[in-house]
């Protein structure tokens, strides 16, 4: 997918539509000159409503479309005839949509099943027709109610993407290259910082026909949990993994200070992150000899899975595949 073309965060003003108004008709006839209330109700206002689609993967047709408007509700007639409903307006938004009251940031809803609609405004009630009010002493009301009128908020559409599992790491640390090693993904891979900028979404292949979604995260930087770089936008996606693969390279200066670091940015943004499944991977494993790997496994953290791999040379790699496949279903279990 074009970076151009990875919108995830969208503010739209949202204009649902009013309610049409009761009808204060009375049932005249020719054999009844005056006959007593028969004003029907008014339509509903036209709500605005978003619908999840797993075959849509950005926000984009949002992006331009700055003013959403719902269709007004239908007056009341005679005959204790109904106004029609207004039209609803129902947008279409990837899985992982999460709407925002864009004034106070409150969260109203998420969006994670193919086909689940929520209304995120609602329209205006239809007004009540005289023939509600009629009584044994008001025999013949002359008023009805008018519809409530519409609402019109701004609200605000982030994307959070869903997937099995997602790479987590400094720029350049490898994950572009796991991503298009192991699945059919074709992410821009180049030898400086922040070559990725968006995203990226694979399905990777596993034994007997299974396969499971893997997300390579744009690299997270020192500080990215106070906004630093992009580091908001960035660290929004990793809340959607079920299980997160951190990825260090073996040159690194200090293999644990960076998964320290990697380890407090994710907490410092949203400690509920350290609660997920974590599988340390050291990458460009083939430029180091089986005694230096030894060296370095007395070394690294003693409380998550750890494997060497390398993307180029294609090592460790179904290892990975295995307990990262292993973690997931036990996940799954679990829940």
């Amino acid at each position: 997918m074009a970076e151009q073309n990875f919108v995830d965060y969208v503010k739209i003003c949202c204009r649902s539509g009013a309610g049409g108004a009761g009808s204060a008709h009375f049932h005249r006839d020719k054999w009844n000159a005056r006959g007593g209330p028969d004003g029907g109700d008014g339509g509903r206002g036209g709500h605005i409503i978003l619908r999840g689609n797993r075959n849509v993967w950005t926000l984009l047709a949002l992006k331009y479309r700055k003013h959403v408007i719902a269709g007004r509700g239908g007056n009341g007639g005679g005959s204790q005839s109904s106004g029609a409903s207004g039209e609803d307006i129902i947008l279409e938004v990837p899985l992982g949509t999460v709407a925002k009251d864009a004034e106070t940031g409150e969260v109203a809803f998420e969006i994670t099943e193919h086909e689940e609609t929520k209304v995120l405004v609602s329209g205006g009630r239809g007004g009540l027709g005289n023939t509600h009010f009629k009584s044994s002493t008001n025999q013949s009301p002359r008023y009805a109610q008018p519809g409530e009128p519409g609402k019109e908020e701004w609200k605000i559409l982030e994307l959070k993407v869903l997937a099995d599992v997602g790479l987590v790491g400094f720029p350049n640390a490898g994950k572009s290259t796991l991503l298009s090693v192991i699945t059919a993904a074709k992410p821009k891979i180049a030898n400086y910082p922040f070559t990725t900028i968006v995203p990226n979404l694979g399905i990777v292949p596993y034994r007997d026909m299974r396969s499971f979604v893997m997300a390579d995260i744009p690299g997270i930087i020192e500080k990215a949990h106070e906004g630093k770089g992009l580091g908001h936008r960035f660290l929004r996606h990793i809340e959607r993994n079920a299980t997160l693969l951190f990825m260090i390279p073996c040159d690194s200066d200090n293999i644990n200070n960076e998964y320290e670091v990697l380890l407090n940015e994710l907490k410092m943004y949203n400690e509920e992150l350290l609660d997920k499944p974590r599988v340390l991977a050291i990458t460009k494993a083939d430029m180091i000899d089986e005694e230096l790997k030894a060296l370095l496994q007395a070394e690294l953290p003693k409380d998550l899975p750890v494997l060497f791999i390398s993307s180029v040379a294609q090592t460790g790699l179904t290892e990975l595949k295995d307990k990262l496949w292993e973690i997931i279903n036990q996940n799954e279990k679990e829940e």
